[in-house]
């Protein structure tokens, strides 16, 4: 592993492997009374969010504090930032304070890498998401979640498992993470949307793409959807709402015409009624919720293999405790 964790891109099969084995690991410790480990006893992570959220900085939150660090969460909201504060300043305030590793979420694409070479801080820095360029993590807990629900089978990939992202490719930093990563793991990637909605260069990404979602549903083993991000444009990429969900949205009757075994994923929030419906959102095949619970685990799995050093994540004994528990 690496000392940072900023792009998808930069993961390695065995890396990959490795962060979903461990995040295994780390999932057994969900079932138990007391859910720490003191992997990262002394240590401080902070937080470091210029955007909104509430799934990834909670579940980062509890990732380290069942690792039993020590951390600060930081909102630019109500602190220096809104009065003109640099990143470059935060970044020496956190180093001076002895922060040994930075969650950081930013508007800008770009900022987590700027904070990760720029030698302002010494610790490591995760990427929480950045801009519309990546969203690591996310990326990891989704092929986490597929190999469980898919694959069932620790030490294996996603090979030949057949994956389709639909929706807003364009300003999704989640779907650029997803293709990345999957295809690293041997997935086939295909990217469903509009013309307006797929980014340019996307051809030389290493996945396929099509238009027609209809055309892809009955081939694929995992369908995910991916919000409009309206918040992110400042044009007209569709023509209405309903149009979109006619052509790009997943109701019960698309789903039915999905392989038996197929899983629907979003990695939320949701828009009900656009790019899903509630029947689908609430069904059994929807693995919504099982992601949120999954992130824990590979944040958990990210921060002990960044910061916690190269020996097991769980030692015998704290296995025969897990085995005497359940």
């Amino acid at each position: 592993m690496k000392r940072h964790l900023i792009s998808a891109a930069d993961l390695t099969r065995d890396d990959a492997v490795l962060i979903l084995d461990t995040a295994e690991e780390m999932a057994r410790f969900a079932d138990r009374p007391i859910k720490k480990l003191p992997t990262l006893r002394g240590r401080t992570i902070v937080n470091l969010f210029f955007e909104d959220s509430t799934r990834t900085r909670i579940s980062f939150e509890a990732a380290a504090k069942r690792l039993s660090a020590d951390v600060i969460n930081f909102s630019a909201k109500g602190s220096s930032v809104s009065k003109g504060e640099s990143l470059k300043d935060t970044a020496l305030t956190l180093e001076a304070m002895g922060a040994d590793g930075v969650v950081i979420r930013h508007g800008d694409s770009g900022a987590p890498h700027r904070l990760a070479t720029s030698g302002w801080i010494g610790g490591s820095v995760i990427n929480a998401g950045d801009g519309t360029h990546e969203h690591p993590t996310q990326a990891l807990l989704d092929a986490f979640t597929m190999r469980r629900r898919l694959v069932g089978e620790e030490g294996a990939a996603l090979d030949g498992k057949r994956i389709t992202i639909v929706g807003d490719i364009l300003h999704s930093r989640v779907a650029r993470s997803n293709v990345h990563l999957l295809s690293t793991l041997g997935a086939h990637v295909t990217l469903v949307a509009p013309p307006t909605l797929l980014p340019i260069g996307v051809d030389s990404w290493p996945c396929e793409v099509s238009y027609d979602l209809d055309a892809v549903l009955t081939k694929s083993d995992a369908v995910m959807m991916l919000r409009v991000q309206r918040e992110r444009m400042n044009a007209a990429f569709f023509p209405t709402e309903r149009e979109y969900a006619r052509r790009y949205g997943l109701d019960g009757e698309r789903m039915a015409r999905m392989p038996e075994d197929a899983i629907v994923m979003h990695p939320g929030p949701m828009n009900r009624g656009m790019e899903i419906t509630a029947e689908v959102a609430d069904s059994p095949r929807c693995t919504a919720v099982e992601q949120v619970a999954n992130g824990v685990s590979i944040r958990m799995a990210v921060m002990y293999l960044l910061l916690g050093g190269s020996e097991p994540a769980l030692s015998r004994d704290d296995t025969a405790r897990t085995e005497e528990n359940n």
